[in-house]
């Protein structure tokens, strides 16, 4: 009797120290839902690599995330929406380009600050984007324009 009351006092240590570091796990890698901050939209016309949840950065250093992607039925372009931390002041004619972290990295939303004295408001779009460039297409025009003589 007295081995199983030590083997359940042992599986019930093991799962609070799971619990623990589950929550650890979650605050550290910051997917949790942001609080504060400013939500901004922009439209490009291809987010290839770019998935929700995929870093914004400024200057190289992390300010936000991508929280959702949809298509607009009628331009066809893509829409995503980007929240961003809330000490992030964003001056209405910044811009966006998705770019690449290096040869084989992942592409994260790489953002250009404006000069203009009016700053984007919750729920503002960028209005000058740029997609992204898709490294195989530009290898493939390489290859077949040094072919042409």
């Amino acid at each position: 009797m007295s081995s199983n009351i030590v083997e359940t006092v042992i599986g019930a240590v093991v799962l609070a120290f799971a619990a623990i570091f589950l929550v650890f796990a979650y605050r550290t890698a910051d997917v949790g839902p942001r609080s504060g901050g400013i939500n901004v939209t922009a439209a490009f016309d291809n987010v290839d690599g770019l998935n929700v949840g995929s870093d914004v950065r400024m200057s190289g250093i992390k300010v936000g995330a991508i929280t959702s992607q949809m298509l607009d039925l009628k331009t066809y372009r893509a829409v995503i929406n980007i929240s961003l931390n809330e000490d992030i002041q964003l001056p209405e004619d910044s811009s966006a380009k998705i770019t690449s972290d290096g040869l084989l990295g992942s592409n994260y939303l790489a953002l250009q600050p404006g000069g203009s004295d009016d700053m984007l408001k919750d729920g503002g779009t960028i209005s000058y984007t740029q997609g992204a460039v898709n490294l195989q297409d530009l290898i493939g025009q390489a290859i077949f324009s040094s072919n042409k003589k």
